[in-house]
């Protein structure tokens, strides 16, 4: 087993432990809601010369990668912003990030997981949607989502944190070679050691995603394959089902080659063979190509539905919103959904895009919106479907996960 990505993996998830114990009990830090006297900006003044963003691998292209992806260039022509990109592996990390850094971040491209804690902490601010031309040909099943629209104030009247992106779901990504004409179809082959297609264990051949919220992938999986636990929201787990989910990781512990949140090197290690097997995100099945292959397996998936979020202290807000608006561009949005293999926030993207092609978002899954357990923060006060409300907080999930990466036993919990 590679140690060394293990010890990685174990390193980035100590540093982030503070982020999810900061605060509150979903793991939120740094000082309460936004502050609801201080309401969004009314009118879009001179630009500032740059925007700079926090955004996940791959979201934001400018065609150095490949010509064909950019949505940057012709943005910082028309508008004279320079977009300027902090790539960031994990929702953890983007929280750290947004949260340590006041003044410098406009925007965060973040997953439901994300998009509370930093509307919680006082992180990002408002948005006046009325500034947005565009917001009309937004999805309408996101444009009141509850990860980005937040009664901060308490008098009924919702208030919207972000313009939504895109969405998509997380893949079980395999190498072709490996498994000839059985190719997989349950998520056990990441969780379960067993003798792959091509005669070899899938012991340190298999990966799994460092981030807390990866306890999610776990509980799915239990949900299909232990009823008796009476899992239903894969977010929401009493102790007795959070408990079950670590055991599994830890089970799993012993199949991991490493611990991934890098896409590149991910991408790297299936091309090496160090890899053969592992949760994804459709990107890097893109990137990889022919020889490799996805599945979202029988027990269903989770999967991020993100939202462009502006930091509560943006420097560059006139820049910030020009963004926000050029995101929700057709084109654009065609082009993110071809290049990462996820859904467009806007549906008329799905029309006429060249890149996209005519069938690319119902390749993508635009129909399987109800399918996706979308990424959010676990709370202590969760409000299960039978009733009760005493699930096990964000901040365990962490202090959990990273006992799990780094060999040691979990914590315990009453």
């Amino acid at each position: 087993m590679r140690r060394t990505a293990r010890l990685g993996a174990l390193a980035t998830a100590l540093a982030l432990v503070a982020v999810a114990c900061g605060g509150g009990d979903g793991g939120g830090g740094g000082g309460g809601a936004a502050d609801p006297d201080q309401p969004p900006i009314t009118s879009i003044g001179e630009p500032e010369g740059q925007v700079n963003i926090i955004a996940w691998a791959g979201y934001i292209e400018d065609g150095s990668t490949d010509p064909a992806y950019d949505w940057v260039t012709a943005f910082e022509e028309e508008t004279g912003c320079q977009v300027n990109v902090k790539v960031a592996g994990t929702s953890d990390e983007m929280v750290a990030l947004m949260q340590g850094g006041s003044g410098q971040f406009d925007l965060v491209t973040a997953s439901g997981d994300a998009s509370l804690r930093l509307i919680e902490g006082g992180t990002v601010q408002p948005v006046n949607i009325d500034l947005i031309d565009s917001w009309d040909t937004v999805d309408d099943r996101l444009k009141d989502a509850p990860w980005h629209t937040v009664d901060t104030d308490g008098d009924g009247t919702a208030e919207h944190y972000g313009t939504p992106y895109q969405w998509g779901s997380n893949v079980l990504l395999y190498n072709e070679d490996v498994f000839g004409d059985e190719p997989p179809t349950s998520w056990n082959v990441v969780f379960e050691e067993m003798t792959l297609p091509d005669g070899k264990s899938n012991k340190g051949r298999i990966q799994a995603y460092d981030g807390a919220i990866y306890v999610a992938d776990a509980a799915l999986y239990l949900r299909a394959h232990r009823p008796e636990l009476g899992i239903e929201d894969p977010y929401a787990l009493t102790r007795e089902q959070f408990n079950a989910a670590i055991e599994l990781l830890v089970q799993q512990r012993e199949l991991v080659g490493r611990y991934w949140h890098d896409a590149f090197v991910q991408i790297d290690d299936f091309q090496n063979g160090e890899a053969v097997a592992s949760s994804s995100w459709p990107f890097q099945v893109n990137i990889l190509g022919e020889g490799f292959a996805s599945v979202v397996p029988e027990e269903g998936a989770t999967g991020w539905a993100d939202t462009t979020m502006m930091h509560v202290d943006a420097p560059h807000p006139n820049c910030a919103y020009l963004w926000m608006e050029h995101s929700l561009d057709p084109k654009v949005q065609g082009d993110l959904a071809s290049w990462f293999g996820s859904v467009p926030a806007v549906p008329s993207a799905c029309e006429g895009n060249e890149l996209l092609g005519p069938d690319g978002c119902t390749i993508n899954g635009i129909d399987n919106f109800d399918q996706i357990e979308f990424w959010k923060t676990p709370q202590a006060d969760c409000f299960r479907g039978d009733g009760s409300s005493d699930c096990v907080p964000y901040h365990e999930w962490v202090t959990n996960y990273v006992a799990v990466i780094g060999g040691r036993d979990p914590v315990a919990g009453t």
